[in-house]
């Protein structure tokens, strides 16, 4: 048995602390659970307070360089050069080295095969390294966290958690199932958002097209015949010109006004505007914020389902989600509850979060299970936001048909006002 002092908050709000005897981590905060407590932080009584915020800490991205500096240097300068790993890839890898340890497989034993199972962005080094780690001592928590360019922090401390708690191959099967829907998630998102790209694209590509080639050859006829041409053809002339004539500008144009555009949403200030009209935008907004609160209540049930503490568990959450306005939220809802308040409160106060949400939090508070409230909410937003894009899907189809129908009026317009006039002016 070991002692751990820990942090924890009642149902009323009331924050306590304490400590207690345990077998491990794992126990004391089910311990904590079973008196229908909510676990803030467990740590082992021997901790002096500046290791606790040390490990706190290393949760973030600025940490990531002295991890990486730990790795030899072939594969340091190989995970340089690469791209972090799909979520479909990190999904897969846990769920095989899950059934090699369901399958009786010892860790290294598990691990050795994994260096047999390579895929694009994590390559079999990465297996031949975590071998390495375990077999000098180091748990695989310890050993994943030394390449944070593969492995996340959710990854990271999930699989702790299952160490700790000794279910390391459930929990890494739930790690899983996480990634997977994350990422079936994310690629209809994408899907949904790709499609009006293209029509979009298309329609300027046809547009500029017509202008650029088609157009100065009906014009041609026209204008060899000097008759007065109408306001609305002369206009179509003119706009042709300037197509022909001037191409270069325009897309020289285009082309400096996006990369304008990407330089400002990179700062702190362009980031924050971009992201908050995103959530408030018309037609698309919906989408972006159900989106946003599925990923929000989905990893953060996932950890604390999984045993990981609530502060940890919202720093995680926070660098998980892509978005800084949620961030923000999720940020100031730590402070509150490191403060001793709920995480109904602080989220409501936040103005981001829908009503839906807190008050199915507020409930899970009440109950002792915030993991089960959040998980019915994620159930709920990804539903919802399946409705969603088929309904944004449904909706900017016909706005693109009619804005593109219209040019093509106008320009029909044009030339059978043209031709109009001619006639006209032949049978005079």
């Amino acid at each position: 048995m070991a002692e751990f002092v820990y942090k924890a908050r009642k149902k009323n709000g009331v924050t306590i602390q304490g400590m207690l005897d345990a077998a491990d981590k794992m126990a004391a905060l089910s311990m904590l659970q079973k008196q229908g407590l909510l676990p803030v932080s467990v740590e082992p009584a021997g901790k002096k307070k500046g290791a606790v915020v040390r490990s706190r800490n290393s949760t973030g991205k600025n940490e990531t360089g002295g991890l990486m500096n730990l790795l030899p240097e072939s594969l340091r300068n190989h995970l340089s050069r690469q791209k972090k790993p799909s979520l479909k890839e990190l999904a897969n890898y846990a769920n095989q080295l899950a059934n090699l340890l369901k399958a009786g497989m010892s860790l290294t034993a598990a691990l050795n095969s994994m260096t047999y199972i390579g895929s694009k962005r994590i390559p079999t080094e990465i297996s031949v390294q975590l071998k390495q780690d375990v077999v000098e001592g180091k748990s695989l928590s310890d050993a994943i966290a030394r390449q944070p360019g593969i492995f996340s922090n959710m990854f990271v401390n999930m699989v702790r958690a299952g160490e700790q708690s000794g279910a390391l191959t459930d929990v890494l099967k739930r790690l899983a199932a996480h990634y997977d829907r994350f990422a079936d998630v994310q690629s209809k998102f994408k899907g949904a958002m790709v499609y009006p790209a293209i029509v979009i694209t298309v329609g300027i590509s046809v547009i500029f097209f017509f202008m650029t080639f088609m157009m100065p050859k009906f014009m041609e006829i026209f204008q060899g015949m000097n008759v007065p041409l109408p306001p609305i053809t002369q206009f179509l002339i003119d706009s042709s010109n300037f197509f022909k004539n001037y191409w270069w500008a325009m897309l020289l144009f285009f082309f400096t006004s996006f990369v304008l555009f990407r330089r400002y949403i990179r700062t702190p200030k362009g980031r924050e505007k971009w992201d908050r009209w995103k959530l408030k935008a018309p037609i698309i907004g919906n989408t972006f914020r159900l989106n946003l609160f599925a990923q929000f209540c989905r990893t953060l049930s996932t950890l604390m389902h999984n045993g990981v503490p609530v502060l940890l568990a919202l720093k995680i959450t926070e660098m998980v989600l892509d978005n800084v306005v949620i961030k923000e939220a999720i940020a100031n809802t730590r402070d509150a509850v490191t403060d001793g308040k709920t995480i109904a409160q602080p989220l409501a106060k936040s103005g981001v979060f829908p009503q839906l949400m807190i008050d199915m939090v507020k409930i899970g508070e009440e109950t002792g299970d915030i993991p089960g409230a959040l998980q019915s909410l994620a159930d709920t937003y990804e539903d919802d936001l399946q409705v969603s894009l088929r309904m944004m899907s449904s909706m900017i189809e016909p706005i693109l048909i009619i804005v593109m129908a219209l040019f093509v009026g106008f320009i029909l317009l044009g030339i059978l006002s043209a031709m109009f006039s001619l006639t006209s002016n032949i049978n005079r």
